[in-house]
């Protein structure tokens, strides 16, 4: 006789995942949730205040970021990139952080390796101001691997529809201004797998693997500072791509251009050693964050006030560049 544990897929395990993954879950439920971890679907009131409440959705996943996790046996922080990508993407438009959903598939489910992966979404969760209130795990045995994992995620935030910071009020003369990323965030790494395949490997003060898995930096905090206290222009989450594609993506007239100055700041060290390892710097900026993660338009007249403000909030600001008139989207100086 046949049952569903002969065919691979152990139901208890998942029993056991879920009871594990409910503690993780529990930590990050505002009083606007009205539900718990178990029912069908998760359920949020919009906070009051809002007369033309939009909801704001991001989808993203974590890439084969993974693959250095799982090698490692580090599966704790790769949860807080799969917030990471999904909640600074949102937060581009003026979202208010809501809630997260989250997505696991694997070939065999092992219940403490999942709820290490949980326990990583719940702490991105926490950094980013979301209620964890849903998700489902997949056990697929015959379709993934045995201990291989993928993992995506759902991220849900609200604006006042006239609120919403859409690019249209972008013009020539406005300033980019640069905040620091926590290292590769969670693009480019089939590169980087290519070229660093001893993880570790020592550089600086700590392995190559160490710094490969440095979660993404979650920006939530300081851009809704940033939004209470001056009029921001646009924005932008420097992901896949690199400057390159994501520059423009603030842009809605098509006559403006982005002007980076390469100059304003120092490469991290470790894009010298990609360099040293045959990497073409040309490719960074299409590939990479290159140390810059978010990226603020705001009008020159702001300047020295914004530059103070993010300073007084720990930050170390980068004058990046500026917007102009030009035929070509972006122009790398």
């Amino acid at each position: 006789m046949m049952d569903y544990k002969s065919a691979g897929v152990n139901i208890e395990e998942g029993y056991k995942s879920v009871e594990k993954i409910k503690g993780y879950a529990k930590r990050t439920l505002s009083p606007l949730v009205l539900n718990t971890i178990g029912s069908f679907a998760g359920m949020m009131e919009i906070p009051e205040g809002y007369t033309k409440p939009v909801l704001i959705s991001g989808t993203d996943g974590v890439g084969t970021k993974l693959r250095i996790a799982f090698d490692l046996k580090k599966y704790d922080t790769v949860g807080i990139d799969c917030v990471a990508m999904c909640v600074n993407d949102i937060l581009c438009h003026g979202a208010q952080p809501l809630f997260f959903l989250d997505y696991i598939a694997c070939g065999k489910l092992d219940a403490e390796v999942s709820s290490e992966l949980v326990k990583g979404i719940a702490e991105g969760c926490l950094q980013g101001g979301l209620s964890l209130i849903g998700g489902e795990t997949a056990e697929m045995p015959g379709f993934y691997e045995e201990g291989d994992y993928d993992m995506a995620g759902f991220a849900v935030g609200v604006s006042e529809k006239d609120e919403i910071i859409t690019g249209e009020e972008i013009a020539s003369g406005d300033l980019l201004i640069g905040l620091p990323s926590s290292g590769f965030h969670s693009n480019g790494y089939s590169l980087l797998r290519r070229v660093f395949t001893d993880y570790h490997e020592p550089f600086m003060d700590t392995t190559i693997g160490a710094y490969l898995l440095e979660p993404t930096r979650i920006y939530t905090g300081i851009v809704r500072k940033a939004m209470k206290n001056f009029k921001i222009r646009g924005m932008a989450h420097i992901t896949g791509g690199g400057f390159i594609e994501n520059l423009p993506r603030m842009l809605t007239d098509s006559t403006l251009r982005i002007n980076v100055n390469l100059n304003a700041y120092a490469l991290p060290k470790i894009y010298r050693l990609l360099e040293e390892r045959g990497v073409k710097k040309e490719s960074f900026y299409n590939t990479f964050n290159t140390g810059i993660g978010y990226v603020f338009c705001i009008r020159r007249e702001d300047k020295e006030k914004f530059m103070d403000f993010l300073a007084a909030n720990g930050e170390s600001p980068v004058l990046l560049g500026y917007i102009d008139e030009g035929e070509e989207e972006i122009c790398l100086r």
